[in-house]
């Protein structure tokens, strides 16, 4: 007499099985598949992730470059009194007081005097010159001979919407002369950069 067939119980259905069961068929597939490449693919997904976030960044550079480019051709398209006003409006959104455009033949080489949010007296001179002149050292020595002296400065700043010469830079450095050009501007403007007196 044969052994009695063994009844087998019902299993019920738990939640996750097909899970479980597709975890052990990659577990399973792993097993089989020579390390090098696994490894090779998980090098593929680490460069796809880098690339991306390159790729990321690099868009975003060429956003930031597009919107500083597009603010300094705004500032070339204002006239000088225009500019001025543009320099004060930006010192007051970043939170000075007391901001005048005293600019003209009467300014003695200011054409804004604002006080910063720390309460330092800010004299500013703004040079709206096309891209291809540079402020000169003249320039500069003209205002240095009074930002401090007559205006009683505590940040001398000149702003412009093109670049300074080495010997014009050398004299801003020694005399403590804040340089804001083109590019510094445009970071000001776009809140990408810092506010001069900073």
């Amino acid at each position: 007499m044969s052994a009695p067939a063994r009844r087998r119980s019902a299993t019920p259905a738990v939640p996750g099985c097909a899970v479980l069961s597709l975890a052990g068929a990659v577990l399973l597939l792993i097993t089989n598949v020579p390390v090098g490449a696994i490894l090779l693919l998980v090098a593929a997904g680490v460069s796809l992730g880098v690339g991306r976030h390159k790729a990321q960044q690099a868009a975003e550079r060429y956003r930031i470059r597009s919107l500083l480019s597009a603010e300094i051709a705004r500032y070339h398209a204002m006239v000088p009194a225009e500019f001025e006003r543009a320099v004060a409006f930006l010192c007051e959104r970043d939170g000075c007081t007391g901001v005048r455009v005293v600019g003209g033949a009467g300014g003695l080489g200011a054409d804004v005097i604002a006080t910063a949010p720390d309460c330092r007296r800010i004299m500013i001179q703004c040079k709206r010159y096309g891209p291809t002149k540079k402020v000169g050292s003249p320039d500069l020595q003209r205002f240095g001979g009074t930002c401090y002296t007559v205006h009683g400065a505590h940040v001398a700043v000149v702003v412009t919407t093109s670049v300074f010469t080495k010997p014009a830079a050398d004299y801003g450095v020694r005399q403590g002369i804040r340089l804001v050009d083109n590019g510094a501007l445009a970071g000001w403007a776009t809140r990408t950069g810092p506010a001069t007196w900073m």
